[in-house]
């Protein structure tokens, strides 16, 4: 496994803090991008591991400057920065401007992700998407992905979106518009916000309404809600995060994830478990 694409539908919260949470909780060595066209925020508000701020300059932005000359996934590190408490990040763009400057390059950078896992020292890339339509940029990257997660709250009416967008994105990727036939089909998943104790009710239902969708989707797994450490993983407070339901479900999501898919590898020894300041 090498890109795992999560983004959400519309009027869906919790994307980037999903996002997080699962590459700070993640079994091996893993880089959170920020690819979110509409622009990310982590530059804002977290802070570098070398005690500064993060340099909004040096992330997707300095990627698609360097693509315009050819881009290789060995030159990835060079744009990638490091928040407190080790967790490597690449930094989304910030105005429409710099979206623009990406445009046309999201195939390279889906191939570029998807082959730095292979590479010595690489990592597997967590793409933060954000919200996604039937005409978002990033639906050029998720033909690279070995897995696409989409984020929903368990409410009826945020199933409600991601069961249309599973379809969607099932006909787009695996019908006959997707992606080209040298590139793997991702399959589709869902993963939940819910309170701890509905996990696996909310789970249950879910999943048996997707069961009968054309665009198949199977749920994954269920992020516990807990809004005090969501805050504190996007540097809005000071709740410990390490020991939270929110990181503790992650892992498990994690973990349940890269069993299903095959990815049983931990990270190799002197590369420890990733965290995220608080």
């Amino acid at each position: 496994m090498a890109l795992i694409v999560v983004a959400g539908d519309k009027g869906a919260p919790g994307v980037t803090t999903t996002a997080v949470a699962l590459a700070a909780s993640w079994p091996r060595r893993a880089l959170l991008a920020e690819c979110d066209p509409h622009g990310g925020d982590l530059v804002y508000r977290l802070g570098a591991d070398h005690g500064g701020p993060l340099d909004p300059n040096r992330g997707l932005l300095s990627i698609a400057i360097a693509a315009r000359r050819g881009f290789e996934a060995a030159a990835l590190p060079q744009h990638v920065q490091r928040i407190t408490g080790g967790l490597e990040v690449l930094i989304g763009l910030g105005t429409a401007e710099q979206a623009a400057a990406v445009s046309g390059h999201w195939p390279q950078l889906g191939r570029c992700f998807d082959h730095y896992a292979a590479i010595p020292g690489g990592a597997d890339v967590i793409a933060d998407c954000g919200r996604v339509g039937p005409d978002s940029p990033t639906l050029e990257l998720m033909p690279y992905a070995a897995l696409v997660l989409l984020v929903a709250r368990a409410d009826a009416e945020q199933v409600a979106h991601v069961r249309d967008r599973v379809n969607g994105l099932s006909n787009r990727l695996h019908g006959n518009q997707g992606s080209s036939a040298s590139v793997a089909r991702p399959p589709i998943g869902v993963v939940l916000i819910a309170p701890p104790k509905d996990a696996r009710r909310v789970a249950a239902q879910v999943g048996e309404l997707l069961s009968v969708t054309a665009g198949g989707g199977e749920v994954l797994g269920v992020i516990a809600q807990d809004p005090d450490a969501a805050a504190a993983l996007g540097g809005r407070g000071r709740a410990r995060v390490d020991k939270s339901l929110l990181i503790r479900s992650a892992r498990d999501v994690a973990l349940s994830v890269t069993r299903r898919y095959g990815l049983t590898a931990v990270a190799p020894a002197g590369q420890p478990h990733q965290a995220v300041g608080a």
